[in-house]
């Protein structure tokens, strides 16, 4: 009799365990809102070190952050520890904004690129030890890492310390960048030290960018900001007539801010407040294509009345960029009424459909820059639904072109961002004025526009880009495309990509990448008053759109991305 008890005892509670295993299973399906996770990275390496961490039980902040540090290794024209970036996050069912843009150093100054009859100084904003802006990367990645990170800073920096030791296989695309810089690289930067043994198609280790990881990774950002490594950037800028010093780094912070917010047919989009203009600029352009959906009724995608009309909206986006947009923390800059539905439906009807407005009378439409192209951008979902959108950049390809003596650290030249001299427009024709004038511990304006398309409290979409002033045309562009005129994530990327920007006057901007544009597309646009003008829009869109729980990442066909589906 007791055996018999005994078994049934036994077997009750092996149902028992099967029943609360089997409950335990449900509820992580419950909680699992996508089949799989996602990303789209601008290499191959970067994609791989977010596949690492989404496989040990990392969540999109985690990956995102070894991506980034994993980019700063494998991808040094642009990723980066000596430059920084924004990032929008989609955390259980939550928007989240960081800006961990750099900062002028405390003794930068608003005319410190002009000469005596205040004319800019040719390239002492590019490419000069003063070039340089507080570094925020390492700070940014810290800070999301503190509050959403799954799992340690050890494991989601372990990558990136792997490929500066190990090394990593060297591309075409990577030589060709360096080869565009050498010549330019100020001879007191250490960049031929450091990068001219770069061989395509072999391994190139980085041991002293990997010991720099090794600490960070052991004493967090502290180690960059006060430790040792701060030491010898400090040192860098003392020995070379740099700007930065201990207490600018000491004293950086990245800031928590409020993203924008914007409904747009059905779905909400998240994206970046100033400094960035590229979030409002989006907005503006989104919003305002919606205002004229019966101009754009019937017209074919691409044609030269589609073009038209997308250059007469970006013309006014610019007027409002070039007068209104600046560091928040500096200057008021009003966010809410250029995005407003009444001020962008006024601005659509001034547009004529049939000629093109004359620049000189497209104003700033309320009563009362300086970028370069070299930027990269990843985005990351994970199973459980969060999302990451993060641009990054060191600004131009390389940056500086200085590298930190000791570190392997490959500085920015953020301080041509601002404007050096407020109405002078800058190579790209864009205009700064004052609200981005350069001022001590403040952050210049930029377009990066890391995006995010949320429905029904439910990721759609994460997507962004580099391309300095074409970020927010060129995301426009591929959302459009994809939203309304029905095409695959693949086709929208993959279509060629139109930019205006006001200035130059009615000049439209071509990529390399796209074939010669069509002979009557161009004769017609020409008869409007139009020029054409091709230019490397360094476009590099990385890009997931979620159907039906199932992520689809794709990366531009312009870059040497990877995009991986990660079960």
């Amino acid at each position: 009799m007791y055996c018999i008890k005994h078994k049934l005892r036994k077997y009750c509670c092996i149902i028992f365990l099967l029943s609360i295993s089997q409950y335990v299973a449900a509820i992580e399906n419950v909680k699992h809102k996508f089949e799989a996770g996602a990303v789209a990275s601008p290499d191959y390496y970067g994609a791989i070190a977010a596949e690492e961490i989404l496989k040990k039980g990392g969540n999109a902040v985690d990956a995102s952050v070894a991506t980034a540090f994993a980019l700063a290794v494998t991808y040094p024209e642009a990723g980066n520890i000596g430059g920084g970036g924004f990032m929008t996050i989609w955390m259980e069912g939550k928007p989240y904004f960081i800006d961990y843009r750099e900062t002028a150093p405390n003794q930068a100054s608003k005319d410190m690129f002009l000469d005596k009859q205040k004319n800019v100084v040719a390239d002492l904003s590019l490419y000069s030890h003063k070039a340089s802006g507080v570094p925020g990367t390492v700070a940014g990645m810290w800070a999301v890492h503190q509050r959403f990170g799954k799992l340690s800073w050890q494991e989601v920096i372990a990558p990136a310390i792997r490929f500066a030791n190990q090394g990593f296989t060297v591309d075409k695309q990577l030589i060709t960048r360096y080869q565009e810089v050498q010549d330019l690289a100020p001879t007191n930067g250490h960049f031929k030290q450091y990068f001219g043994a770069m061989q395509e198609g072999k391994i190139f280790k980085q041991p002293e960018l990997g010991a720099v990881l090794t600490r960070i990774a052991k004493d967090g950002a502290d180690e960059f900001y006060r430790g040792k490594t701060a030491q010898l950037i400090v040192q860098e800028m003392a020995k070379n007539g740099g700007l930065i010093t201990q207490n600018d780094l000491a004293n950086y912070q990245a800031k928590w801010r409020d993203p924008i917010l914007a409904n747009w047919h059905d779905m909400q989009v998240v994206t970046a407040p100033p400094p960035s203009s590229g979030g409002v600029g989006l907005i503006q352009l989104l919003l305002m294509k919606q205002k004229l959906a019966d101009d754009f009724k019937d017209v074919k995608v691409n044609s030269a009345q589609y073009v038209h009309l997308l250059a007469e909206i970006e013309k006014r986006v610019f007027a409002d960029r070039a007068e209104y947009m600046g560091d928040p923390d500096f200057v008021n800059v009003p966010v809410a009424k250029l995005i407003d539905d009444s001020y962008l439906a006024n601005r659509a009807k001034s547009i004529n459909a049939n000629a093109v407005s004359i620049t000189e009378q497209v104003k700033p439409g309320l009563d009362n820059n300086h970028e370069k192209l070299q930027t990269t951008h990843f985005s990351v979902v994970d199973k459980w639904g969060n999302a990451v959108s993060n641009t990054y950049t060191l600004n131009g390809w390389f940056g500086s072109a200085v590298v930190v003596e000791g570190t392997g650290i490959v500085l920015n030249n953020e301080m041509d961002d601002f404007s050096s001299k407020p109405g002078i427009a800058n190579q790209f024709g864009v205009v700064g004025k004052d609200a981005n004038a350069i001022e001590p511990n403040k952050r210049p304006l930029s377009s990066m526009s890391p995006s995010i398309l949320v429905k029904d409290n439910e990721v759609v979409m994460v997507i962004g880009t580099p391309g300095g002033s074409r970020i927010f045309t060129s995301i426009f562009q591929v959302v459009t495309n994809i939203f309304d005129n029905n095409m695959t994530l693949k086709s929208a990327m993959d279509a060629p990509r139109y930019h205006h920007q006001l200035l130059p006057n009615n000049v439209i901007f071509i990529e390399p990448f796209q074939a010669e544009v069509p002979i009557d597309l161009k004769n017609q646009l020409e008869k409007m008053g139009y020029q054409f003008e091709k230019q490397d829009f360094s476009g590099d869109i990385q890009a997931i759109r979620i159907i039906n729980n199932k992520p689809q990442p794709v990366s531009d066909p312009r870059g040497r991305g990877t995009s991986i589906i990660v079960k």
